[in-house]
């Protein structure tokens, strides 16, 4: 259980640095309570981290060698995309993932009354389902299910929010000194990279139990 939990830590909270998701609650925490959006990011992104390991829990249903050889499979796909996209990437800033953030929090401000009158239920509401629209199918998400499939599913959901209010308290506190200092190519690298380890990882470990 504490390798899974150690796993899923270390892959959510560097692969959701710098993610869209990050920069949104990043961008809301200026406008709005940040109780409130870490609070509203957080459960959602608990409650796709729930979901994702309960994905994970059906496939392990099936035969071991199949979740094995998929979850390296997956992970190495991950890993090598990103490299790829990494060694194509200026060393500059995230200015991609903020303005497609921006560009998604000003089109939710706009229809910002439809969340309720009350300022904290709409500023928990925003940031909720901002949150958990951005980080559906996202790659963290995969590999959230892809650790359940294959790794303790508790650990792995422990790790994996953990991991995720980690992020957010981070959007929130520190974000916007951060958001000029993180090199997306650095970030794309380090993800890829940590998912080609695991891989690796993945293979050694279940290479003697198959």
């Amino acid at each position: 259980m504490l390798t899974a939990f150690t796993a899923a830590l270390t892959l959510i909270t560097l692969g959701e640095l710098g993610d869209k998701t990050f920069f949104i609650t990043m961008i809301l925490a200026t406008r709005h309570s940040k109780r409130w959006v870490f609070l509203g990011g957080w459960v959602a992104l608990t409650l796709m981290t729930l979901l994702s390991v309960a994905v994970g829990k059906v496939f392990q249903l099936l035969p071991r060698e199949l979740t094995f050889y998929t979850a390296i499979v997956l992970f190495t796909i991950f890993g090598l995309k990103m490299l790829i996209q990494g060694l194509q990437m200026g060393d500059t800033p995230c200015e991609d993932e903020c303005e497609a953030a921006v560009e998604t929090v000003e089109k939710a401000e706009a229809n910002l009354s439809r969340w309720g009158s009350n300022p904290a239920w709409a500023t928990f509401v925003e940031a909720f389902s901002l949150t958990f629209i951005a980080e559906w199918g996202d790659r963290t998400q995969i590999a959230t299910i892809t650790l359940a499939a294959t790794s303790h599913a508790l650990g792995v959901a422990l790790g994996a929010i953990a991991g995720h209010g980690i992020c957010v308290a981070i959007a929130v506190l520190g974000g916007g000194m951060m958001a000029g200092r993180i090199s997306e190519r650095t970030l794309t690298l380090s993800g890829g990279a940590l998912f080609l380890v695991f891989a690796i990882v993945t293979a050694l470990s279940g290479v003697r139990t198959i």
